[in-house]
């Protein structure tokens, strides 16, 4: 393979942010909004949760009316705020494998400015719901904890390259984030085969790879983890900075330390 670099991250643009529409974030759009002007942003995307067919105890996703909401609250705050930060309407959207086809159809309804591809919850055959493989709740934990972290971690990358195949994507989300709060979770060289492939489908998907500063506060180093990002570069993948941001004061946080990880140029 040919090594290649990408040159450049955007530290100014935070490519990744929720609000109170999800159901587990807080905070108004404008909010956010001004948060990103008051950190000296340039631009924020945000990435509001996508989710079809899941069974889950509690909804951490937008029904179609709110996406209504979502885009007509967003066109206004771009005509208020144009010249002072660019605002941008994108989508996260979770994979379920079951339900391809209603997310295809459903992310083809709109014009969205960024497309993220992630995978929370997973059918589990023994369990009557999803299990959430991004929880902190004792009760995915317990589940995960019986079922084995190297299985559902092989489940989690194998349904990611499935994504990235069959979503029309723009960019990965949080590469390395499942099983986050499992204790003890260590990567095989398995796991690593499925991210060195899961990035070659990246990379010929024309998609970009995001570096999701929410993993400092929770393991030292943001999503994906320093060698998977080193991977990505040698792939010549783009990288863009998000913050996962659930309340206004979260926007563009820790990207001040993103020089700490990356061997590339800030910019502009």
């Amino acid at each position: 393979m040919t090594e290649q670099r990408p040159s450049a991250i955007d530290i100014f643009r935070d490519g990744h942010v929720h609000t109170h529409l999800c159901h587990h974030a807080s905070g108004t759009m404008e909010e956010y909004v001004q948060a990103a002007i008051a950190r000296g942003l340039q631009g924020i995307v945000f990435l509001e949760h996508m989710e079809s067919g899941i069974d889950y105890f509690d909804t951490t996703w937008l029904s179609e009316k709110e996406f209504d909401v979502f885009f007509k609250e967003g066109r206004r705050l771009q005509e208020i705020y144009e010249g002072k930060l660019r605002i941008e309407l994108g989508v996260e959207v979770g994979y379920n494998p079951a339900h391809k086809d209603t997310l295809v159809e459903r992310l083809s309804n709109r014009n969205w400015d960024q497309i993220g591809v992630s995978f929370h919850y997973y059918k589990h055959p023994e369990l009557p719901h999803h299990l959430n493989l991004v929880s902190r709740k004792k009760w995915n934990i317990d589940a995960m904890s019986r079922t084995g972290g190297d299985i559902l971690l092989e489940q989690y990358f194998d349904t990611l390259i499935e994504a990235v195949h069959s979503l029309p994507g723009t960019v990965l989300c949080h590469l390395d984030a499942g099983l986050r709060y499992l204790p003890g979770l260590r990567l095989k060289k398995d796991h690593i085969k499925k991210i060195a492939l899961l990035l070659d489908t990246v990379k010929a998907k024309g998609m970009e790879v995001e570096i999701n500063t929410s993993g400092i506060p929770i393991r030292g180093e943001p999503f994906p983890a320093a060698p998977f990002v080193e991977m990505a570069m040698k792939r010549g993948i783009g990288l863009i900075a998000g913050s996962d941001a659930h309340r206004p004061e979260d926007v563009g946080r820790y990207f001040n330390k993103l020089l700490d990880f990356l061997n590339v140029e800030i910019h502009p």
